[in-house]
């Protein structure tokens, strides 16, 4: 059993000194049951930490036994007995207790085509998978303290505003009065949808301590899909069929996508009724290893709005900066997958291709991301290649705790997948991400709810005491002179009202000195928080001063970066350029070869040919050389017998205006020889011109004989050569000659 961590790692470079405290990426590994008892396993499960991994039997045998078993650690391993509410125990729960404490989170599952992603995310009828625990856990804890509608409202701009309680109200009534407007659920109500009812367990509701009883709360939810590499939003309410592409933008130190639909939910019900509206919008597909595959990345936002409420309790303090905004992305990655095992085809094969590019983008990120840590490097982190890894670099840029679920198939037929996963899950670990610094905390004093509430709780008891302890007056109507009962009785009632209004003046003044002796302590209080301020506020400055010259510095190397990315554009399009013209050149010289070759084989051909050829005419000679020859060699007169000739003129020749002119008389004139003519005639002549040594035209005269060949064609004996020759007249004398081997030369002097 060889370990992964057991081969040499690199030398780690000089480390930058730096006071920010950094967590490594949590990483969990969930293993999913087999679908059949008789199906092979490939993973076991050996500790609460470890697992391990082995090739399976044919797979071994094909290889040589390349292929080991081998151990990977996580944070934590789930067998195949983990309970949903166990899984968001160890996983979700921190996250949502960070968002109420104004932190962000990002979780994401990651693993191949089948491995049980959408089910831990998502999960099923009766077992609710981490979204909605999520959702119920945040509700259980604000429920209480949460803002009416439309007091937040976001600015667009990945922010939040707070309206005046009139602005809220009119939104509400505006909202109400339109019918095409569904309800909200009530948190109460049994959510009357049955694909998702039985996801919301109300049983298994769990709080955070950390609810901060002095502040408002409103959730926001938004649901988008990366398809193809192009963002769309699931909640849009869109008229048209085709839906609109999204782009990633930065504003508040976090990435979002603009134009995004946040819809503002006050219930479990009501969220997770929204998520599901958006997931049946949701791009899925039947393939050959998942029958109803993901073929999208989903990412589910809940961004949490929190702003403290006044020093007398009662209302939300109208300051937009005072105004916290945190978020928690749950993300359902697409699964990777072999497209030579799920028979993908046409917009399948797109699909899967763009599934798989993305996710090498991510694994692209998170290696460069871990030499930088280790190495010391500072290379450039390709975010931007993908639109998953843009949307989500804050996170790594330490604007968030980063968790990761792990899920494995256990079948020997994903082995090769399973490897792969398991080796960037292991490198994933490696890298580490700035922990998020706490909120600032609020000048006011705390408990201001709570004191609110006792107030007027005392104030409504006191009132009711008031209105209850005090007797009824008698009836006091004096009808008979000597009724001497009536004014006693009425003497009497209004001395026991005086008394206790006497004690009520008392007990308002014990009242009362207890307040100020409470309103003495908080004044402490508030001159102590006031102090602690002002030293936190002298320490934020010196912060600041900090911040500043890193800002300075940031902005200098974000020139510099800026300035790299441009010569490195520069130099990819020059590469770009380079490669296109290696292609052409490349292609141009196969041509080139190819070409060559033909041409080779042609003139291998054409030898054969004339090999053949000149053995038939040595044969034929041959026969020939014993018998006498047909015609006397160099008789003149032969051109003008009565014999046919074959007058062979080339097209390039030139006509030359020369008294001596070759005249043939019952020719065939042809520009290229044929075996037509050839085999009418007799002769042959061939008209040649080249160029003399004195720059002037030469014309031969090459005649031959015709004879039939063996293989019945046609063949030409040459047998004569007549030059005519024309010579520059500035020359001291000057002839037209033409000479023929034992015929007459004619020469003409100059007068």
């Amino acid at each position: 059993i060889t370990n992964s961590k057991g081969k040499t790692p690199r030398r780690p470079g000089p480390k930058k000194a730096s006071n920010i405290e950094k967590d490594p990426v949590g990483v969990y590994c969930r293993i999913r049951p087999l679908g059949a008892e008789d199906e092979d396993c490939c993973v076991e499960m050996i500790s609460s930490s470890t697992i391990q991994i082995h090739a399976p039997d044919g797979l071994k045998a094909n290889r040589n036994g390349e292929y080991k078993e081998t151990q990977y650690s996580f944070k934590k391993v789930f067998g195949i007995n983990t309970t949903q509410m166990e899984l968001f125990e160890d996983v979700s729960r921190p996250l949502v207790d960070d968002l109420i404490q104004c932190k962000n989170g990002l979780l994401f599952t990651y693993g191949v085509t089948g491995s049980g992603k959408t089910f831990t995310m998502t999960g099923s009828p009766g077992e609710g998978g981490l979204l909605p625990r999520s959702l119920g856990m945040l509700f259980n804890s604000i429920g209480p303290f949460q803002a009416k509608r439309y007091v937040f409202k976001p600015d667009d701009k990945n922010g939040m505003e707070i309206q005046s309680q009139v602005d809220a109200l009119l939104e509400r009534q505006k909202r109400d009065s339109q019918p095409s407007v569904p309800k909200t659920p009530s948190s109460r109500q049994k959510v009357a949808d049955p694909e998702f009812a039985d996801m919301i367990s109300a049983e298994e509701a769990c709080k955070s301590g950390n609810v901060d009883e002095d502040c408002c709360y409103s959730v926001f939810v938004s649901y988008i899909e990366i398809y193809n590499n192009y963002i769309y939003d699931l909640l849009e309410e869109a008229t048209h069929h085709i839906a609109t592409q999204l782009f990633v933008c930065y504003q508040n130190h976090n990435m979002y996508v603009a134009g995004c639909t946040e819809v503002e939910v006050k219930s479990t019900e009501e969220a997770f009724e929204v998520f599901w509206r958006g997931q049946k919008k949701r791009r899925i597909a039947n393939t050959q290893l998942n029958r109803e595959s993901s073929r999208s990345h989903s990412v589910f936002t809940v961004k949490l709005a929190q702003a403290p409420l006044d020093a007398d309790g009662d209302h939300i303090l109208q300051d937009k900066n005072q105004v916290s905004v945190s978020q928690l992305c749950l993300v359902d990655l697409a699964g990777s997958e072999r497209t030579s095992r799920t028979k993908a085809e046409g917009s399948r094969l797109r699909e899967a291709g763009n599934i798989n590019q993305s996710l090498m983008t991510l694994r692209t990120c998170m290696e460069v991301l871990r030499e930088n840590q280790m190495c010391g490097t500072n290379k450039m982190v390709p975010y931007r290649d993908s639109k998953v890894t843009h949307l989500f670099k804050n996170y790594f840029d330490g604007e968030g705790k980063v968790r990761m679920i792990v899920c494995v198939n256990p079948k020997a037929d994903d082995y090769e997948e399973t490897m792969l996963v398991m080796r960037f899950a292991e490198m994933t670990q490696e890298v580490e991400v700035a922990r998020p610094v706490d909120r600032p905390i609020c000048g006011l004093a705390a408990g201001r709810r709570h004191r609110n509430q006792a107030f007027k709780e005392e104030l409504s008891l006191l009132v009711t005491q008031l209105t209850e302890s005090l007797p009824a007056l008698p009836p006091c109507e004096l009808v008979d002179p000597a009724d001497d009962q009536t004014l006693p009785r009425l003497i009497e009632a209004l001395e026991q009202r005086h008394r206790i209004r006497q004690m009520m003046v008392e007990q308002f003044h014990k009242t009362a000195s207890t307040l100020k002796s409470m309103f003495e302590q908080f004044d402490g209080q508030l001159n102590a928080k006031e102090t602690h301020l002002h030293d936190q506020q002298s320490k934020l400055n010196q912060k600041d001063k900090v911040i500043m010259n890193q800002r300075a510095e940031i902005e200098r190397l974000e020139k510099k970066s800026k300035t790299l990315e441009y010569k490195v554009d520069i130099l990819q399009k020059t590469t770009d350029m380079y490669e296109q013209d290696k292609r052409s050149l490349q292609q141009e010289l196969e041509t080139r070869e190819q070409r060559l070759q033909r041409e080779l084989s042609d003139k291998r051909r054409m030898e054969q040919r004339m090999q053949g050829m000149v053995t038939d005419t040595k044969l034929k000679w041959e026969k020939e050389c014993t018998a006498p020859p047909v015609h006397p060699m160099h008789r003149r007169s032969q051109s003008a017998g009565g014999e046919k000739w074959v007058d062979h003129k080339p097209t390039s020749n030139l006509d030359l205006d020369t008294v001596m002119q070759p005249i043939i008389p019952n020719a065939i004139k042809v520009s290229t020889p044929n075996e037509k003519a050839l085999s009418k005639c007799h002769k042959y002549v061939l008209r040649h011109q080249e160029l003399a040594s004195d720059g002037e035209i030469e014309t031969k005269l090459i005649k031959g004989n015709v004879f039939k060949t063996r293989g019945g064609g046609q063949a030409v004996q040459f047998t004569d050569i007549e030059t005519l020759k024309q010579e520059c007249p500035t020359a001291p004398r000057y002839s037209i000659t033409s000479t023929t081997t034992g015929c007459y030369l004619c020469v003409y002097r100059a007068m």
